[in-house]
C-alpha cells in the first residue's frame, strides 16, 4: 500500500519534468492562441456574411464572405491538424480536397455545401472553451515558473540592511485571488511552493484538455465516417472496373487467341484429310470418320470463340477504349431499330462511370427493341453544369414501362445507385418513353 502511494506521488510530481508535459504545455499555448483567434475571425465573418446575405442588395457580397468563411474553415482545420502532429505527435488524416466544377454559381453552391469546411467551422466554434482552458494551463505554468524565482530574487535584489524597499508581490494562478505580499525571505518559499504546485496542476490540466482536443480534431477535422465509406466504395468500384478490364484482356489475348489457332489448325487438318479422300484405299473409312470428328471439333471451337467474344464484350466493350460517344455510336449501328446518338461530353468520365452508362444504353435499347414496337430511338448524352453525366434514351413506342415491376429497369436503377446515380422513367400508356440516367463524372 505504501509502495503504491509513493509510486502515484512520484508520478504526479515528476509529470512537469517529462517531455510529454512540455509538448502538452506548448500545444496549449500555440493551440489555445490559434483557437481564440480562429474563433473571433470565424464568428465575425460568418455573422457578416449571413447578415449581409439577407438583404437583396448585399446578397452577392454576403455570398463572397460566406465562401471566404468556408475556405477559412478548411485552412483553420489544416492548421490545427498540423499543430497536433507537430507538438503532440497525433497524426490525423486530412479529408478529401475540395474539387469544384462547373460555372460560378455551381462553384458557389458546392463551396457552401462543403461538409469538410462546415466541420472546420464547427471545430473553431467549439474550440473557444477548450482554448480558454488551454491558455489558462499555459498561463498557470508561466506564473508558476515566475513564483519559483522569488527566493533567488529576494537574495539578489532585496537582501539589504536599509529596509527602504517595500514588500514583493507574487502572482497567484487562482482567478480573483489577487497578489501575494512577501515581506521576508522565508515568505518567498511560500511563493515558490505555490509556483511548484501551479506547474504540477497545469501539467495535468494540459494533458486532460489536450486529450479532449485530440478527440475533437479526429471527429471534426479528420475524414468523416460518411466520406470514408464513400472513399472505400469508390475504390471498390474502380477496382472492380479495372479487374473486369483485366479479365476482358486476358480473354481476348489468351483464350480467344488459342481457340482461333485451334480452329485454324483443325481447318488445315480437314483440308489434308479431304485430299486423302480423293485417293481411295483400305483406310478410307477411318479417314472419313476422322474428318467428321475434326469438322465437329472445328464447329465447337468456332462456337466457343463466338461465346468468348460475346462474354468479353459483356465484361468491357472494346469500343469504350475510344470514349463513350464512339462506343454508343457502335452500339447504335448494331440495333434492329434505327438509333440516333448526340453527345456533348466535356471532361471524360471515369472508366467505371463510362461502363455503367454504356450498359444502361445497351439495356434500354434492348428493352425498346423487345417491348416498345418503336420506329426510332434517340440517345442524348451530355455533361450538365452541376458536374453530372446525363443520359436520355427516347423511343416513340407504346410506353407502359415501369421500373417498379421487377423489370430490367429495376436492375439498372440498382446498378446506377451504386455510384450515387439516379434513374427516372417517363412512360405513359401509349408512349412515348423517356428514360433519364444521371451519373457523377467520378465514382
Amino acid at each position: 500500500m505504501d509502495g503504491d502511494i509513493r509510486r502515484v506521488t512520484g508520478t504526479i510530481l515528476r509529470a512537469p519534468l517529462t517531455r510529454r508535459s512540455v509538448s502538452d504545455l506548448l500545444y496549449c499555448g500555440f493551440g489555445g492562441l490559434a483557437g481564440l483567434i480562429g474563433f473571433e475571425i470565424t464568428v465575425v465573418l460568418l455573422a457578416l456574411g449571413l447578415g449581409i446575405s439577407v438583404s437583396v442588395v448585399g446578397t452577392v457580397f454576403g455570398l463572397v464572405l460566406l465562401t471566404m468563411v468556408m475556405r477559412l474553415g478548411r485552412r483553420l482545420g489544416a492548421m490545427h491538424r498540423h499543430l497536433a502532429a507537430w507538438l503532440l505527435g497525433d497524426q490525423v488524416e486530412a479529408p478529401a480536397r475540395f474539387q469544384p466544377g462547373g460555372g460560378i454559381l455551381t462553384r458557389v453552391d458546392q463551396r457552401l455545401r462543403d461538409r469538410v469546411a462546415w466541420r472546420g467551422i464547427s471545430y473553431s466554434l467549439v474550440k473557444l472553451p477548450v482554448a480558454a482552458v488551454q491558455l489558462y494551463a499555459a498561463a498557470a505554468t508561466v506564473i508558476g515558473l515566475i513564483d519559483l524565482t522569488y527566493p533567488a530574487g529576494w537574495l539578489l535584489f532585496r537582501h539589504h540592511s536599509g529596509g527602504t524597499l517595500g514588500p514583493m508581490k507574487a502572482i497567484t494562478p487562482l482567478p480573483f485571488a489577487g497578489l501575494l505580499s512577501i515581506s521576508s525571505w522565508p515568505q518567498t518559499w511560500l511563493a515558490a511552493l505555490l509556483g511548484a504546485a501551479s506547474i504540477i496542476a497545469a501539467s495535468w490540466l494540459a494533458r486532460a484538455i489536450n486529450a479532449g482536443d485530440r478527440r475533437l480534431i479526429r471527429s471534426l477535422l479528420g475524414p468523416s465516417r460518411v466520406s470514408e465509406l464513400e472513399r472505400t466504395r469508390t475504390l471498390a468500384v474502380e477496382d472492380a472496373a479495372a479487374e473486369l478490364r483485366r479479365v476482358e484482356r486476358d480473354l481476348h489475348d489468351g483464350a480467344q487467341m488459342r481457340l482461333a489457332a485451334l480452329a485454324m489448325n483443325l481447318g488445315m487438318a480437314q483440308e489434308k484429310l479431304a485430299g486423302q479422300d480423293e485417293q481411295p484405299g483400305p483406310g478410307a473409312e477411318n479417314t472419313a470418320t476422322a474428318r467428321e470428328l475434326i469438322e465437329a471439333a472445328q464447329r465447337n471451337a468456332i462456337d466457343a470463340l463466338a461465346d468468348l467474344r460475346d462474354l468479353a464484350r459483356g465484361i468491357h466493350p472494346p469500343a469504350l477504349d475510344n470514349g463513350l460517344p464512339g462506343a454508343l455510336a457502335t452500339l447504335a449501328a448494331s440495333s434492329a431499330i434505327p438509333v440516333s446518338v448526340t453527345a456533348d461530353i466535356g471532361n471524360r468520365p471515369a472508366p467505371a462511370i463510362e461502363t455503367i452508362a454504356y450498359f444502361c444504353a445497351a439495356e434500354l435499347i434492348a428493352n425498346a427493341t423487345k417491348h416498345s414496337y418503336a420506329n426510332e430511338i434517340k440517345i442524348h448524352i451530355f455533361t450538365e453544369r452541376t458536374g453530372l453525366l446525363r443520359l436520355d434514351v427516347f423511343d416513340d413506342g407504346v410506353g407502359g414501362a415501369d421500373a417498379g415491376r421487377g423489370s430490367g429497369l429495376a436492375g439498372l436503377a440498382q446498378r446506377v445507385s451504386t455510384v450515387d446515380g439516379h434513374l427516372e422513367v417517363s412512360s405513359p400508356p401509349g408512349g412515348p418513353t423517356t428514360v433519364t440516367v444521371k451519373l457523377p463524372l467520378t465514382a
